[in-house]
Order: C-alpha cells, then structure tokens, then sequence
C-alpha cells in the first residue's frame, strides 16, 4: 500500500501520539501509590491521560492508513476569514476566570468562562448556557470536594455546596 505525501505525515503525526501515550503510560506507572488515598489515587489521572493519548493515536493511524486527514486543509482553496468577535469573546472567557476565580470562586468564575465560550462559538441564548455551565461547574466542583476531597475554591457559594 503507497501513501502519499500528506498521508505519511499524518501517519507520523499519529506515530508521535501513540509515542507521547505509551510515555505517559510509562509516567503513569513510576508515580508512587499512598495508603492515604482511599478511592482514588494519585495515579488516576495520568492513567486516565495515557489510555486516552494511547486511544487517539491509534485511531489517528487508522485514519492516515484510509488517506489521512490533512489532504482536507490542502484542498482548501479560500479560507474563511478569521472570527476576531469569537476570539475576543474566547480571551475574554479566560480573563473573567483568572480575574473572577479568586474573588468568587471556581463555580461562578467557570459559569462565566461557560457563558463567554458558548458565545463565542455561535451560541445566542446566554441564559440557557448560564443554567448549562452552572450545573456542569457546580457538578464538577463536588466531584473534585466530595470524590477527590480536592478543594477548588467554591468562593462565596461555599456555605451552599
């Protein structure tokens, strides 16, 4: 079977993926278990990271070995004009997180962060994604309290969650 070009360097791309997961698997095995963690352990995460890495590189092989993927962006003759509103509402999501997240706390700098994302990628109906990244930040955030026991900062909803 011959490939062309962009097929070999989508291949390679897809190599150095699967090369990057079976490093973290590595990593993942050299981190030192505690008897101290009861549920979950500080290995969790990497192992999480590994399989997932490990997961997309083979499936970016399988997509080079079908013909790859950048042949697409090659065919490409006009491309559409960057979106400065999108990207100015994306920065201005991280900006309201760094500047909110001390002050309020992770729950409600994150629902902000929601909300500006959202936006950016086409969303107009803010109090829905307002309601949506509630529930996912406040999920998340118990998650980390009650699972981890990790805590994030609820800020001024802490005496609530």
């Amino acid at each position: 079977m011959t490939l062309r070009p962009s097929a070999r360097a989508d291949l390679g791309a897809a190599v150095f993926v699967l090369g990057l997961g079976i490093l973290a698997m590595w990593q993942a095995m050299v981190v030192p278990a505690s008897p101290l963690y009861g549920q979950v352990g500080p290995s969790f995460v990497p192992y999480l990271v590994a399989v997932l890495m490990l997961a997309l590189g083979v499936g970016l092989c399988l997509a080079a070995l079908r013909g790859g993927w950048s042949h697409t962006l090659e065919d490409m003759q006009n491309p559409a004009p960057t979106n400065w509103r999108a990207l100015g509402l994306l920065f201005a999501g991280l900006l309201a997180n760094l500047a909110l997240i001390e002050w309020l706390g992770f729950v409600i700098a994150a629902t902000a962060q929601f909300v500006l994302v959202a936006a950016a990628f086409g969303s107009r109906r803010p109090l829905r994604d307002l309601l949506i990244g509630a529930a996912v930040c406040i999920a998340a955030f118990m998650m980390f309290d009650r699972l981890l026991g990790v805590n994030i900062g609820a800020g001024i909803l802490e005496g609530v969650l």
